[in-house]
Formats: C-alpha cells, structure tokens, sequence
C-alpha cells in the first residue's frame, strides 16, 4: 500500500485531496489506481511545523512516504507584503525543508505554486516556459519556493494552479454566495482575467501526475477563461440569487498589493505528457454548486 504525506491538510486543497482518495474518486472521474485506498497522513501546523527543519528531516525520513503533497503556504497576497519574514518562512524556507527531506528519504514531492510567480501582463495563456516575473512578496517567495523543490528534489512535481475554490474552506464562490443572500448589489472587478478553478479537479490531476515518473513543472487549471465579476455573476445564478454584480476596475478596488491582469495559464505540460482532464471551468463551477450545499 502506498503511503501519502500531506502538508497544509486543513486547506481546501488538503481536504479535498482526502476526501477524493478516500472515496477513489473526483468527479472527473476515478483516480489512479496507486493511490486508491492508500494511508494518508494529514498534518498542519499542529501536526507537523515544516519551518522546523530538523522536525520535518526526521518525519518525513522516519515516516516511510512513497509521496508528499505540500498544499501548505502563505496565500493572503496582502498579508503577505506587510508580514513578509513569515511569507519567506512559509512559502520559501519551508518549501527547501520538505525538498531536502523528501531527497533523503526517495520520495516524491508534489507542490502546489501560483499564477503570482508570472507577471500577469500578458493576455497570451502562459505555458511552463513563460519567464518568471512576480511583482508582489507572495509572488516572489513562492518562486523561491519552485526553485528549491527544482535544486533539492529530484523526484518532484511543481504545480501552479490559480483562482482555486474548494468544498470546504473560505474562498470566492462561498464568498460570493454569502453576500449575495444579504445584499442587492455588489461590485466585483471587471478587468482581471484568469480561470477558475475546482480544487477537486487540481487534486486528481496531482495524484494522475504522481503516478508517473513525468517530473517537472506543470500548470494545472481549469480551462477556457473570464474575469472576477462574470464568474460573480454564474455562481449567483447557480445558487438561484436576485443580486446584482456592478464592475468594477483593479484601480477603483484599491488592494494593497498588486493583482495580474491576466492570469490564464496554459496546460502545455499535462497535455503533453499524461493529458490535460480539467475541465472547463464553467462545467466545473456548475457542478460543484449543483452538488456542494453552500
């Protein structure tokens, strides 16, 4: 039986990777034979604190995993520009320490990146080989983290994902949802582009790549694209909610940080090697909304 270590486990990611290994299964259909009903170890912070090198060497050494799925980062972009001491810590420093330990013990180590890492500049959907170009700490410490699974871990899998939902977990659709059931209007961006996408679908698509020996660097999003507000207005509609979205732009909406313009990754790898199954992200939202009760 293969044995699984996941880091982040209470994440959305983290969650919906248990529960698709449990039940064998996402929606897209069964997952890799490999995996199915194999022991998982779940850990957070509380469980496994993977800024503590020596702590993670000795788990992941001493823990006979065939694989380990890093879903645990720093994510808040804002947080990130004011806290950034914890975001190089988390996203970077604890990203090396999983690397080394996976090295020293022959296992695999999939690891979950962003968007952030590219510029956002560019309206062409970004293949792999895009060059790295980020513009915010969250951006630039989750590069870091890329390269030291790239330097550390031969056996390793980077995959960037973008606009991620999930079943369980604080994120736009339910979000989205929530305001839409106490208010008639709200406004949402209109001029950042991206695809988003169903944490279930990204979760199979580690566990189809981690059955293979097709290391590297993946992009791995839902596919076809649109902005902040159109996906606003889909999830209130699916959800049956008499409010409307307003646009408006990324100036007007003022974060602290900057956001990209244009987030829509290309899939090149996946379909290159083991095949591109994400769906549609329209599919997908469709889906979840119709079987998730939020």
């Amino acid at each position: 039986m293969n044995k699984i270590l996941i880091t982040g486990a209470n994440g959305q990611l983290g969650r919906e990777l248990q529960s698709i290994i449990a039940a064998g299964r996402a929606p897209i259909g069964p997952i890799d034979p490999s995996w199915a009903n194999c022991e998982v170890v779940p850990t957070d912070v509380e469980e496994l604190d993977i800024t503590d090198a020596d702590a993670v060497m000795a788990f992941v050494t001493e823990g006979g995993f065939d694989a380990i799925i890093n879903c645990a980062a720093a994510t808040n972009v804002d947080g990130c520009e004011t806290n950034q001491e914890f975001a190089q810590r988390l996203n970077a420093d604890a990203v090396a320490n999983l690397a080394r330990a996976a090295a020293a013990a022959d296992a695999t180590l999939a690891h979950v990146s962003t968007d952030y890492v590219l510029s956002g500049t560019d309206p062409m959907p970004q293949a792999e080989d895009a060059p790295a170009a980020p513009n915010t700490v969250y951006g630039s410490t989750k590069l870091a983290g890329e390269q030291a699974v790239q330097e550390l871990c031969p056996k390793h899998f980077i995959c960037r994902t973008a606009w991620l939902y999930g079943t369980e977990g604080k994120n736009f659709v339910r979000t989205m949802v929530n305001l839409g059931r106490t208010h008639d209007s709200i406004r949402v961006v209109s001029d950042q582009h991206g695809s988003p996408t169903f944490a279930g679908d990204l979760a199979w698509e580690i566990l189809a790549l981690l059955g293979t020996t097709n290391y590297g660097l993946y992009h791995c999003t839902n596919n076809g694209a649109t902005t902040w507000d159109v996906f606003a207005r889909r999830i209130m509609a699916n959800a049956g909610l008499d409010c409307h979205v307003d646009g408006c732009t990324t100036e007007e909406y003022a974060a602290p940080a900057p956001r990209p313009a244009w987030s829509i990754l290309d899939n090149k790898h996946l379909r290159d090697t083991i095949g591109d199954s994400m769906r549609s992200w329209d599919v997908a939202l469709d889906q979840f909304m119709n079987d998730v009760e939020l």
